[in-house]
């Protein structure tokens, strides 16, 4: 078995796990059906890996459907919060060796390519919040322009009064309640 592999117990044990997440949240893909997801999910067996880290990370990844792109399976982290098991991040490797003291253990695009997800656009959390709210509490680092990065900023966003809210920081900035949210599109 490959690194990129589950074994068989871990796989039946994540499909269960997603296809009840599926069935209890229809209002974030009311056009699909369980079926046709899970054939997705079982031919491509890395897509499968890359969920379950997003669930070993408690993300609570489920299929989210975009207005733009109907065709398209988009698993997202759907938990509340930003995930418990990705916070405390910085933005990047740069903004981490920025850093003179107390670095965090790691970077949000670091992890976030060890798990196979991209972080969310800004286009992609306004649409997730469509199903939400989310991150009302917490708040989630999300991909970021260059021209922004190259001046040491990095863009997080949050759901607070009814909206969601984009603010910047240093990209080297890391807090106990900023995490990050991740995609994977089968």
């Amino acid at each position: 078995m490959s690194m990129k592999q589950l074994t068989e117990e871990q796989q039946v044990q994540l499909l269960e796990r997603l296809k009840s997440r599926f069935e209890k949240n229809m209002h974030r893909h009311p056009e699909r059906q369980w079926s046709e997801v899970v054939s997705k999910l079982e031919a491509q067996p890395e897509k499968l890996h890359v969920l379950h880290e997003m669930e070993r990370t408690e993300g609570e990844p489920d299929l989210v459907t975009f207005e733009e792109e109907p065709e398209v399976l988009h698993f997202i982290d759907c938990s509340k919060e930003s995930p418990k098991g990705r916070r405390s991040v910085c933005f990047d490797r740069a903004g981490l060796e920025a850093r003179k003291k107390h670095q965090p253990e790691n970077t949000a695009q670091d992890l976030a390519a060890e798990l196979g997800v991209t972080l969310l656009t800004e286009s992609e959390y306004r649409n997730l919040q469509k199903y939400g709210p989310f991150d009302q509490k917490t708040s989630s680092w999300i991909e970021t322009p260059s021209s922004v990065r190259e001046l040491g900023g990095a863009l997080f966003c949050d759901y607070r009064y009814g909206q969601v809210f984009v603010y910047h920081n240093g990209a080297s900035s890391y807090y106990g309640s900023r995490g990050f949210r991740g995609i994977v599109t089968l």
